[in-house]
């Protein structure tokens, strides 16, 4: 049975009336580290191998590892975490960030830098997990969808200005200066969280489902299942842009053409800001069923620049509120348990990295890059065929949120 508290909650949505938006962009400016700090290496690869003296190939564990971190720790450190203030945690959590992102930018060793990624990871995933819900918490209740787009809106940024600010920093002076710089704008985000942030009470001991039973409620298998395919579908081809743009003879650059996905994203953000509170389900269909169009015609187009062009542009506007909408669905559906459902998303996301990764070497050993569109439209299907089948579950048409206690 579940009950509602009517006592009032400091950082409880509905209790104030204003929305906070300099605090909500500051979360958006951090995760924008986050995805920057995750992808970057992958800019960097010739010039950390330079200055390492090692291998581009052992480079890229700079980027398993901290997906690593993010997959083992976030879960078991969300539950244990989840009595204690938002605020107090979210600074904790970024103050560990910045030291372990500090110790890759001095390392010249690569033991201790693989360890420093790791960490960094597991301090990323805490505060993915506590993102979305936080940000919701501290805005009024009928501001719920748009507290989630502004939070959201840091990731595709990350994606789209991070890795190649990163590699152009790297390149043009040394790599080193590129984790710096995300060091000196995660300490200039904590210091403005300390001082404008208000701040969000954890849950009580009574109100808190084993985390088990937080991924057995109703829906949350589902969205988290509609995670992993939907970032499948997209890691695998964005990861590997350059193979697809080279089969297709198009002439596009890999920068040109993540520049106009990373603006599109954007937009699809500011979209899914000004319609996911009145209508969330008829937009995530919308959204996945035009990314699985868009992956059509860069499979079917890929010879006209146009279309590629064209393509991306939708492939960026329905995939750009992706965030926003799947975290709204977490925390909607997991309710007073939103917290930890909401570190799952870190794991299902960097899991499909990771399987995207794999997914995509081992098909271009035998394929060329006109492979990978097909993999975004199966998996784009599979992502919408699932929407559908969790319509009564999952995504619902409309939910009030509420943090409140939970009866076991």
């Amino acid at each position: 049975m579940h009950t509602t508290t009517t006592a009032p909650v400091r950082g409880q949505a509905g209790t104030t009336q204003r929305l906070p938006v300099v605090t909500l962009i500051v979360l958006a400016v951090i995760g924008f580290i986050l995805v920057a700090m995750e992808t970057m290496p992958a800019g960097l690869l010739p010039v950390i191998s330079a200055g390492m003296g090692i291998g581009e190939g052992t480079v890229g564990l700079f980027i398993s590892a901290y997906a690593l971190g993010t997959v083992i720790a976030t879960v078991p450190a969300i539950t244990l975490t989840r009595g204690l203030r938002r605020k107090p945690l979210l600074l904790c959590a970024l103050l560990g960030l910045i030291v372990a992102n500090s110790a890759t930018a001095l390392s010249s060793d690569l033991a201790l830098s693989l360890v420093s990624r790791f960490v960094a990871g597991s301090f990323s995933g805490i505060i993915w997990g506590m993102l979305a819900a936080y940000g919701r918490t501290i805005s009024p209740a009928r501001y719920a969808g748009l507290s989630l787009a502004i939070v959201s809106a840091g990731a595709p940024v990350g994606f789209a200005l991070g890795t190649p600010l990163g590699s152009w920093l790297g390149t043009a002076f040394d790599w080193r200066w590129s984790f710096g710089g995300l060091t000196v704008v995660a300490l200039v985000a904590g210091a403005l969280i300390a001082l404008i942030a208000p701040d969000a009470d954890g849950q009580t001991g009574r109100s808190r489902l084993p985390v088990a039973r937080v991924f057995r409620l109703p829906g949350i298998a589902v969205i988290l299942a509609v995670i992993f395919a939907w970032m499948i579908a997209h890691n695998t081809i964005y990861t590997y842009i350059a193979p697809y743009l080279r089969a297709t003879s198009t002439g596009l650059s890999v920068d040109v053409l993540l520049f106009i996905f990373g603006v599109a994203s954007i937009v699809g953000i500011a979209l899914t800001g000004a319609i996911l509170d009145r209508h969330p389900r008829a937009l995530l269909h919308i959204s996945v069923a035009l990314f699985v169009a868009a992956a059509l015609t860069l499979w079917a187009a890929h010879a006209s620049t146009p279309a590629v062009v064209a393509a991306t542009v939708l492939w960026g506007m329905s995939f750009g509120g992706a965030s926003a909408q799947l975290q709204s669905a977490l925390t909607t559906t997991a309710g007073a348990d939103a917290d930890v459902a909401n570190a799952f998303l870190p794991v299902a996301f960097n899991l499909a990295i990771f399987a995207a990764g794999i997914l995509g070497a081992a098909l271009l050993t035998g394929f060329d890059g006109l492979v990978l569109p097909v993999v975004m439209i199966v998996f784009g299907l599979i992502a919408l065929l699932l929407t559908f089948y969790g319509r009564r579950s999952a995504f619902q048409v409309s939910r009030t949120f509420k943090i409140g206690a939970r009866d076991t």
